[in-house]
């Protein structure tokens, strides 16, 4: 008995003796890990729409600037895309957009930098002009309506001619030039191309054609010869661009954007609609409303600490170019003065800060005084400041006068540029004025006190002190050009008298340093400053846009701007003419004109 109540005192104390180190057994085993729930996938898109002639430059200060298209603001929102990490990428709605070769040439270098940084860009493409459909395919996926079309039927270009309505309504224009393939006042004394001019334009054409074929067959992965073939086919319908390989999908926007879940194996996807617009504040009841409506429409920037950063100037020269202060014309187009250029490349040249000074040029030309006052300033600054162009849309004659005095010089890879000629003239109004029962007497001394009547053309006299004059500026034209792009004078002479060149045949020629954007000019410009790469610049815009009440009102007598109505959103056609008349108006009040033919469109 007591045998077995020891055993069983003994079994026990062995239990208890046993049980903390199962408890460490159990302890010391992995336990099974609980199934965790697989995170659902949420990706966000980001759309930006473009749909109009974006202009260069600053754009207008305060509210209405903010409404107004923007190359500027576009491509800083492609970019502020690309640097968000919250995206997965873009959709760009091209419905309607009428852009040059040079602000394809910098959103398509946007769109690439925003690949570069990871994030996928699709094209929305409903019409699919050459513009468009080239801007299209810098992107990785184009997609289209079934109802759309994609219409690149090569390269077009369209130079109006006035004579016949000029002889319909008694007006007779007298014009003067000099180099052969000048071709600017063609327009006003021919109904067509002189031989001369039609045989170096077509090089031009030419070149946009080579581009054109290159750029596509790179991006689709076309051989060169069959896009020339689609080219000259020309129109294709959604479908039919699929099966040529030149779009990827035929779909709706809606239905692609519910696709991209599939694609991107995504649980959910998000899209910001017009992404990285700037949101305009309306609440503007009360005293404090009312203040911040006078501010916005007036442009008043809100105060903010100094920046003690390098800057680098970036100066807009956007439009014909002329004596005295930019204006904006009744019909939307904006137009360079000589003393506001020349005022901020003083400001700029002055404000120790700025490290260096990018000239952004798109202008076909103009007053060959304003276009030398300005050239002045550049050569006076670039001594102590590295000054750098870039070319826009289109940066000719007195356009290029003014960047061959730059350090260096870009141009975009379909800028169109060159035409170092000279022409001056005047019109008669003498057949309108019978026509409209107005006559003239006239009391004169000197023999050539009529070189500007508009009652009579040139006479002899005239027109002889009037050639001296020309030949004397196309003279400095031309020894200025040679000797800012370091060419001898008979090297420069040949590429001049009035021959046009797209970016990329210029930087053969040694017109221009490098082809490439304004992105690439800023980036140079900061290299030239000694500036090292990893440091940060800001950019300063100048000139400052004018805020809406000066625009309206002026801010004293040497203010000449004038308010901006766009008549081409409305009438298109009719504000090409309408525009060219109030230019050569302006224009042709100087003695001596650096400028091409106006409103040249290649499409």
């Amino acid at each position: 008995m007591l045998a077995r109540r020891t055993l069983g005192i003994f079994v026990a104390l062995l239990l208890v003796l046993a049980a903390p180190l199962q408890a460490a057994d159990e302890k010391a085993k992995p336990k099974e890990p609980a199934k965790a729930e697989k995170p659902k996938l949420k990706l966000t898109f980001g759309t930006l729409t473009l749909n109009a002639d974006y202009a260069e430059g600053p754009g207008q200060a305060g509210i209405f600037g903010e409404m107004t298209p923007n190359l500027n603001k576009i491509i800083e929102r492609i970019d502020a895309a690309a640097a968000d990490d919250k995206l997965t990428g873009l959709v760009l709605h091209l419905d309607g957009l009428e852009i040059g070769r040079g602000k394809v040439g910098e959103l398509r270098a946007a769109i690439a930098r925003a690949r570069k940084a990871g994030k996928r860009v699709y094209a929305d493409l409903h019409e699919g002009s050459a513009g468009a459909y080239l801007l299209a395919s810098a992107c990785d996926e184009i997609i289209m309506p079934p109802v759309g079309m994609v219409t690149i039927a090569g390269v077009r270009m369209e130079i109006m001619y006035y004579k016949k309505l000029f002889d319909m309504i008694g007006v007779k224009a007298d014009m003067l030039q000099v180099g052969d393939f000048k071709g600017a006042a063609e327009p006003y004394t021919r109904t067509n191309m002189s031989p001369e001019f039609r045989k170096q334009t077509e090089t031009v054409v030419e070149d946009y054609y080579k581009q054109m074929i290159s750029t596509i067959a790179a991006d689709r992965k076309i051989d060169p010869a069959k896009v020339k073939a689609l080219i000259d086919e020309g129109l294709f319908t959604a479908q039919a661009a699929k099966e040529a390989k030149l779009i990827d999908q035929v779909t709706y926007c809606d239905e692609f954007e519910k696709q991209l879940k599939d694609a991107h194996k995504a649980d959910e996807i998000a899209i910001v609609e017009d992404y990285g617009k700037k949101k305009i504040d309306e609440d503007f009841s009360g005293f404090a409303g009312l203040v911040k409506m006078f501010e916005l429409m007036a442009g008043v920037e809100p105060r903010g600490k100094a920046s003690s950063s390098k800057k680098i100037a970036v100066i807009y020269a956007v439009g014909p170019i002329s004596t005295g202060e930019s204006s904006s014309s009744l019909f939307g187009e904006d137009s360079v003065g000589s003393d506001t250029i020349v005022a901020a490349l003083k400001q700029a040249a002055e404000d120790s800060k700025v490290a260096a000074i990018v000239l952004r040029i798109d202008s076909p030309g103009g007053s060959a005084l304003a276009s030398d006052m300005m050239w002045r300033e550049i050569a006076r600054i670039k001594g102590q400041k590295p000054v750098v162009a870039s070319m826009g849309d289109i940066a000719a004659s007195g356009g290029y006068y003014i960047s061959m005095g730059c350090t260096k010089i870009f141009a975009e890879e379909g800028t169109l540029t060159g035409s170092i000629g000279v022409i001056s003239g005047k019109f008669s109004l003498k057949g309108l004025y019978d026509k409209i029962g107005l006559s003239t007497d006239v009391l004169a001394r000197g023999k050539n006190s009529g070189w500007m009547s508009s009652d009579q053309p040139f006479t002899t006299s005239e027109r002889e002190v009037m050639l001296r004059m020309m030949k004397d500026v196309y003279g400095q034209f031309t020894q200025k050009a040679a000797q800012g792009r370091n060419l001898e004078l008979k090297q420069l002479e040949s590429l001049a008298g009035g021959k046009l060149y797209t970016g990329r045949m210029a930087k053969e020629q040694k017109l221009v340093d490098e082809v490439g954007t304004l992105e690439d000019a800023v980036a140079d410009a900061k290299r030239l400053a000694g500036l090292p790469d990893n440091e940060k610049v800001e950019r300063l815009i100048l000139p400052r846009p004018k805020p809406l009440f000066e625009e309206l009102f002026g801010s004293g007598a040497a203010t000449k701007a004038t308010v901006k109505v766009d008549l081409g959103t409305a009438l298109p056609e009719l504000a090409v003419p309408l525009k060219a008349a109030q230019s050569l108006r302006r224009l042709f009040a100087e003695p001596a004109v650096l400028a091409l033919p106006y409103y040249i469109r290649v499409r």
